[in-house]
């Protein structure tokens, strides 16, 4: 199998970096280009508390108010069943639950150790699958972490077996520091051969150390075919010092598409809406 599959993942991890807030007509009209981008998933937004990411106060009225393009899935973050409530309601059409696989990252960013993250999101994965909804289960941190260092694949595959016996459909694994090199992509996977298959998993990358497409090349190589990418490489986590810039969704398009890989998304789109993406934050920030 040799396509790959793009998630768009501005306009939640992208936006919810950046301090100024973007008006909902922007997201929207953001939103809507990358529709018409050929990726295959856009995650929208996330339905966490308002004081927690005030950036994404508005995901129900996001959602309500885009133009769904047949063939793309639309998706949301939750943290807990409020959340899940809202994104049921708001109609996403898969929902993302977030673990963390250190200690000292998922007390940051989730208030709670990973052992209590994993009963809070149980209820939601099962609701999300009673409810027909697909479930993608995040991992963060999976080869370093800003406040506990290097990440044994170990602890990743550990948290993966968890997500997967809860009934998550898709292991995202997310270098949130923009960390990995090639030898850190090998390891993870082989650490993760006896829980999950490379070609089952979903790959975030970050490339703050200028080293993303490297990686990601990699994990193709390894038998990765869905990647998470930002427009414009917009974004990062305001949890996690120095991880700003997810891999930018053209130039990994372009990666991969240039060493045979069929993929549906256009790097000339997805440049575009980037740059106006990253103009319309400007007139906002003035």
């Amino acid at each position: 199998m040799n396509g790959v599959r793009i998630t768009e993942v501005a306009p939640r991890d992208g936006l919810q970096h950046e301090q100024a807030l973007v008006p909902t007509d922007v997201k929207v009209a953001f939103i809507d280009q990358l529709s018409d981008c050929g990726v295959d998933e856009i995650e929208v937004s996330s339905f966490v508390p308002a004081k927690w990411i005030p950036q994404l106060a508005d995901a129900s009225e996001v959602f309500a108010r885009i133009r769904r393009a047949p063939g793309v899935v639309y998706s949301a973050l939750v943290p807990n069943e409020r959340g899940l409530d809202a994104a049921l309601a708001a109609r996403a059409d898969k929902i993302s639950v977030f673990v963390s696989a250190t200690e000292g990252f998922s007390q940051r960013n989730t208030a709670g150790t990973i052992a209590e993250v994993l009963l809070r999101v149980q209820p939601v994965v099962r609701r999300a699958r009673e409810a027909h909804r697909l479930v993608r289960g995040y991992i963060s941190c999976v080869v370093r972490c800003p406040f506990d260092g290097p990440v044994h694949p170990d602890k990743v595959a550990g948290v993966a077996a968890r997500l997967l016996e809860m009934g998550v459909d898709e292991i995202d694994l997310g270098d949130t520091i923009g960390a990995a090199d090639r030898s850190a992509i090998d390891a993870l996977y082989e650490g993760l051969a006896g829980v999950v298959s490379a070609g089952a998993t979903t790959l975030h990358l970050h490339d703050t150390s200028g080293r993303a497409i490297e990686c990601a090349v990699r994990a193709a190589e390894l038998g990765v075919r869905s990647f998470d990418a930002s427009a414009g490489g917009l974004g990062g986590c305001p949890y996690a010092p120095g991880s700003a810039g997810n891999v930018a969704a053209e130039t990994l398009v372009d990666a991969l598409a240039a060493r045979g890989f069929a993929l549906r998304a256009r790097a000339d789109r997805l440049h575009a809406a980037g740059q106006w993406m990253r103009r319309a934050i400007g007139s906002c920030e003035r």
